[in-house]
C-alpha cells in the first residue's frame, strides 16, 4: 500500500540499507563509504547500525576530495593505494558506499583518475568478496542534473526505492518474482543481440548464469545481468543515454566490438574520459557485464547510472571487470555501465527470436 507522502525520508532509507540490503547483525562490522553531503543518511544509519549491536565505520570525505587527491597528489601516491584501506576492507562483514550527486569539474586529468582507479583495485576487489550495497543520497545538483526540483528529486529517489510504500520490502519480493520470469526464458538462450539506432552487436552466453537484481545490492535496482563470454561480443553499438562518469560528462558514445574487445571508440562529449578508461588496464576493453533495465518506477534519465541503468526498456553493457558469480572472467579495475535506450524502437533477440520490442517484454 502507498502512502500519501513520497517526500524523501533518510530514516526510512537508512531502515531498507540495514535490515533488506546489508543484512546486518549483532557483531557485523558495517563499512560505509560517502561524502558530507549524505550527513542525513549516515547519522540516521550509524544510530541503527548501532541499535543492531553492529560496529559501524565511517569514512567521510568532503566533496571534492578525490579530486583533490588524484589532482595533487604525487605520482608515487597516486599509484600505489594506501595498506590500511586494504586492510580494512578486508576486517569488514559487510560495505555501503552512498553516492552523492555533484557537478562535473573541470581541468581535471582523465589519465590521473584512470591511475587512481587501478591502483584501487586490489581494495575494489577485496570488497567485492564482502556483502556490498550501493545507494544514493539525493543532492541539489542530483535535482539539477535531472532537470527536477530538489523536492521532485527526492521523491523521484524515494519512488525508485519504493520509500513511498508502507512496505518496501514486500515491493522488492515483487521485482524480484517479475525478474525470475525473465530469467527462465533469458536462460535458455544461447546468443543475445541487441538491434538499434546505430546498432547490432552479439554475445555469446552460453554457460553462463543470470542474476536477478532485487536492490539488494543497488539500491534501488530492477535488473537482470549476465557477464557475457569474454571473447564474444561482435558489431556497434550507439548509448544514448547521457551520463557522469569519474567527474566528466559523457554522451553519444559509440563502440565497436570484434572478438569480445573495443576496436573503435568515439564520444560525442566526454571522449578523452572515455578513452582513458579504456587504457586503464588490459581488461578494460572487454565486456564485464550486460545487463536489461526493468524498473518500471524509473522512466526518465536522471544523469546517474545507478538510476538509469534500471529504466524498464533500456540495455546496458558494461566495460570491465566482469562478476565471477555469473561466470565472467575478466578482471579490470574499471566497471562502466554505458546504457541504450530501445523504447524507441530497438530490439534484444535470443538466438534469433524477439524478446523485447521497442521496451516491452514479448
Amino acid at each position: 500500500m502507498t502512502t500519501a507522502n513520497t517526500a524523501y525520508d533518510p530514516h526510512k532509507h537508512a531502515l531498507l540499507l540495514a535490515d533488506y540490503c546489508l543484512g546486518v547483525q549483532p557483531g557485523h562490522r558495517v563499512l560505509v563509504q560517502t561524502t558530507t553531503l549524505a550527513l542525513p543518511l549516515v547519522e540516521a544509519l550509524h544510530r541503527l547500525l548501532l541499535e543492531r549491536g553492529a560496529t559501524p565505520l565511517l569514512r567521510l570525505e568532503y566533496p571534492e576530495q578525490t579530486n583533490d587527491f588524484q589532482r595533487l597528489a604525487s605520482d608515487a601516491l597516486l599509484d600505489a593505494a594506501e595498506p590500511v584501506l586494504l586492510a580494512e576492507v578486508e576486517s569488514i562483514d559487510s560495505s555501503l558506499r552512498i553516492e552523492t550527486p555533484r557537478a562535473p569539474v573541470s581541468g581535471l586529468d582523465p589519465l590521473r583518475a584512470a591511475r587512481n582507479r587501478k591502483a584501487l583495485a586490489p581494495v575494489a576487489r577485496a570488497r567485492a568478496l564482502r556483502r556490498w550495497s550501493l545507494t544514493l543520497y539525493p543532492t541539489e545538483f542530483g535535482a539539477q542534473a535531472a532537470q527536477m526540483t530538489p523536492a521532485e528529486y527526492g521523491a523521484f529517489v524515494s519512488s525508485a526505492m519504493f520509500l513511498d510504500f508502507s512496505d518496501p520490502v514486500a515491493k522488492w519480493a515483487e521485482v524480484r518474482e517479475l525478474q525470475a520470469t525473465l530469467i527462465e526464458r533469458l536462460a535458455r538462450a544461447r546468443e543475445v543481440r541487441i538491434v538499434g539506432k546505430d546498432t547490432d552487436i552479439t554475445m555469446n552466453i552460453e554457460g553462463r548464469t543470470w542474476v536477478n537484481s532485487d536492490g539488494k545490492r543497488n539500491m534501488p535496482s530492477g535488473e537482470v545481468f549476465i557477464s557475457p563470454v569474454e571473447t564474444s561480443a561482435n558489431g556497434q553499438i550507439l548509448f544514448d543515454i547521457p551520463t557522469i562518469y569519474a567527474g566528466a560528462s559523457v554522451q553519444g558514445v559509440r563502440l565497436t566490438f570484434q572478438d569480445g574487445r573495443v576496436t573503435q571508440a568515439s564520444a560525442e562529449e566526454g571522449e578523452d574520459a572515455l578513452l582513458a578508461a579504456l587504457d586503464i588496464d588490459g581488461g578494460a576493453r572487454i565486456l564485464g557485464e550486460l545487463g536489461i533495465g526493468s524498473n518500471a518506477g524509473i522512466q526518465a534519465p536522471s544523469r546517474n547510472i545507478l538510476f538509469d541503468e534500471k529504466i524498464g526498456g533500456t540495455v546496458h553493457l558494461a566495460l570491465g571487470n566482469g562478476y565471477p558469480e555469473t561466470g565472467g572472467t575478466n578482471v579490470s579495475a574499471l566497471h562502466w555501465d554505458l546504457i541504450k535506450d530501445l523504447r524507441g524502437g530497438g530490439q534484444i533477440l535470443l538466438d534469433g527470436e524477439v524478446f523485447q520490442d521497442g521496451g516491452k517484454f514479448v
